[in-house]
């Protein structure tokens, strides 16, 4: 696909070495919504062609079928570009739609992993946000307690990271949430930054309960 004159001034302007989130958050606020642009910068095949071209997307345009297309070229980058694709993805356009956000819904048991990782991600949204949880904790925490284990990656992430809000925030899972991380022992060894929250459980649940009770 050949790109538009205006499409090929992007490309040039964010080709540049340093290119933050910033900055194209920056171009997309100029631009605002321009789906037809978005779908030529997409198919350049850039990573931030493509961060960009999620932020001037049309969510009223993004159908089942178009998603499953930007998934599979999602998959084609390496695994931190991936991540950060699929969930730029869900926080800037689809769960931002009552429309795309049913389709989140659905993806449970999806073939793909990257949508159950969203799946299972929104979940965990719901909950860190401030409303009032669903009334599905209890499915959900079962379905995860039987799941984990065996789960990908990439899914088994967004599983415990939904773990950690529900725990965080409904303090009557709270033992149970933190029983599943120590009975797996999921990220216990996981070295992270200072000043970073540990994904494993117990310590996740610890660190960001105490922080709501300051």
């Amino acid at each position: 696909m050949k790109e538009s004159t205006k499409a090929e001034k992007i490309l040039a302007q964010i080709s540049v070495q340093g290119t933050k989130l910033g900055d194209l958050r920056k171009i997309a606020n100029d631009i605002k919504t321009d789906h037809a642009l978005a779908m030529e910068l997409w198919s350049s095949g850039d990573y931030l062609a493509r961060q960009l071209a999620i932020l001037i997307m049309d969510k009223k345009l993004l159908s089942q079928e178009i998603i499953d297309e930007l998934e599979k070229d999602i998959r084609q980058h390496s695994e931190d570009e991936r991540l950060q694709l699929i969930d730029w993805l869900m926080a800037n356009q689809l769960s931002k739609d009552k429309n795309t956000i049913a389709l989140m819904e659905s993806w449970e048991s999806n073939p793909s992993a990257l949508l159950r990782r969203l799946f299972w991600y929104h979940q965990a949204r719901l909950r860190w946000v401030g409303q009032t949880p669903p009334p599905n904790t209890e499915e959900l925490l079962s379905k995860i307690e039987d799941r984990i284990e065996t789960e990908v990656s990439e899914v088994q992430w967004a599983m415990n990271f939904a773990t950690a809000q529900i725990g965080i925030f409904q303090e009557s899972y709270r033992s149970r949430c933190i029983n599943l991380g120590e009975r797996t022992g999921l990220y216990k060894d996981e070295i992270v930054a200072k000043n970073c929250t540990p994904n494993y459980l117990p310590k996740f649940i610890e660190i960001q309960v105490a922080k709501l009770k300051k």
